[in-house]
């Protein structure tokens, strides 16, 4: 959705900057679609102000659209910096991440954007039995639920499901091994 974002506005000459928290970008420098496009983002290291950067930019350059990849793992400070922008400035921000973490619980980044931003699109997921996945679990190498650890542990389909809060709950009490998610649908659609 991002870089689709982003394409729009390089079709009609006008330029975005796109952020990636530096904690993600160490495990892929780029952010990735699933059918091959990729862009090259900024590093957003925790210590940035993104509104002074931005600001050094837009003299620059005028800035069309601000675009945020893995926006869970953003500061307080830098959601606050972002809506700043926006008032400020009057430039756009997009922002694309989770809400919450594999326990359930809330990102700072997913956090202050649910409190803070103008609107809220949820891009829907679904869970290998065909509901809504709202929530994520994370996997171990036994392809168990890993229900202890940093909350901030980046990793792909290997290390994480998209599921339904009821498999959610099951697949942490155990219930369901990991195998099973893939091949057959455990509720009623």
């Amino acid at each position: 959705m991002l870089l689709q974002a982003a394409f729009n506005y390089h079709e009609r000459g006008m330029k975005t900057l796109c952020f990636l928290p530096e904690v993600a970008a160490t495990f892929h420098p780029k952010i990735e679609s699933r059918i091959g496009i990729s862009r090259a983002p900024i590093a957003l290291p925790l210590s940035m102000n993104v509104k002074t950067y931005v600001l050094q930019q837009q003299n620059a350059h005028n800035i069309a659209c601000i675009l945020v990849d893995e926006a869970q793992f953003l500061t307080r400070d830098h959601v606050h910096q972002l809506a700043s922008l926006v008032d400020e400035q009057r430039i756009p921000v997009l922002t694309y991440g989770l809400r919450t973490d594999f326990q359930g619980h809330l990102f700072e980044g997913s956090q202050y954007l649910l409190a803070w931003a103008d609107h809220l699109i949820e891009i829907k997921t679904i869970c290998f039995c065909g509901s809504k996945a709202i929530m994520t679990a994370r996997l171990n190498p036994q392809g168990l639920a890993s229900l202890e650890g940093n909350q901030i542990e980046c990793g792909g389909n290997d290390r994480y499901v998209s599921l339904c809060r009821k498999h959610y709950q099951a697949f942490q009490a155990g219930k369901i091994p990991e195998t099973e998610m893939h091949y057959k649908p455990l509720c009623p659609q």
